[in-house]
């Protein structure tokens, strides 16, 4: 997979540095849908039926694709038959990453934070028609430094059919840009959408020891704001009680 960078084009690389990714990523985003969500989570049920295309079939869909490509992200189709383009992923994140950080801790360790990733920001990748749905994904989480097993994470296809939004996760071995190349171009007919596995229940035993305490400090950062936040309300109600309170008596 080859990942291509600069902050000027706007996509993104495995070969760039973190910090263009980030650039990168803050400053790109999608249109939210606005029709109907529905979301399946049978693979199966909602995989597109593959076909196979002749060499000179996908020739003329990529020729076809960059004749109507309006962000001059075109597809470029090698002397193997592999064709190489770029694809646009959407985070949708809940909850917290484990992030590696640069400082290293006693004995040598990295250290790790949990945190989380600004949601609804999107990168555009760099790969070829070989990679699959796994491979897009371990390298969005190599770029953010997130030490966390790809296995929590899926890639969903999001497309539009009158009116309605439909979502639906694909299997590790779906190849993201033949899925593109199918669509064309148009985001509302097909995006990609980055997220949590949809299991149910939070598996916590797949999270390791350090990962646990960081969910509970931010636990315990969170609950801390809001109980402020709910503190300094009822503190400016009691204010104006007592104001409205002192205008009375002072009245009678």
């Amino acid at each position: 997979m080859t990942w291509n960078s600069t902050m000027s084009s706007g996509y993104s690389s495995l070969e760039e540095d973190s910090e263009e990714y980030f650039f990168t990523a803050r400053t790109s985003f999608f249109k939210k849908p606005s029709g109907k969500i529905t979301e399946n989570k049978d693979v199966e049920k909602e995989r597109e039926l593959r076909t196979e295309f002749s060499r000179e079939e996908i020739r003329q869909r990529i020729e076809q694709y960059n004749m109507v490509t309006r962000d001059h992200l075109k597809m470029t189709l090698g002397p193997s038959g592999v064709y190489t383009g770029f694809i646009k992923v959407q985070l949708d994140l809940r909850r917290p990453v484990t992030v590696r950080g640069g400082q290293r801790g006693g004995g040598g360790a990295v250290v790790e934070e949990a945190f989380y990733l600004p949601r609804g920001v999107t990168n555009t990748l760099h790969i070829s028609s070989n990679n699959t749905v796994r491979q897009v994904i371990v390298a969005l989480l190599n770029k953010f430094t997130v030490a966390d097993n790809p296995a929590k994470y899926a890639l969903y296809k999001r497309c539009r059919r009158e009116e309605q939004v439909y979502v639906c996760k694909l299997a590790d071995g779906e190849q993201p840009l033949f899925l593109r190349l199918v669509a064309g171009p148009d985001a509302d007919t097909l995006s990609f959408v980055l997220r949590e596995q949809q299991t149910g229940e939070v598996m916590w035993d797949a999270f390791s020891i350090p990962e646990l305490h960081n969910f509970l400090r931010i636990l315990d950062k969170e609950e801390q704001e809001q109980r402020d936040a709910v503190i300094r309300r009822y503190e400016a109600y009691r204010q104006r009680l007592q104001e409205a309170l002192r205008e009375v008596r002072g009245a009678s």
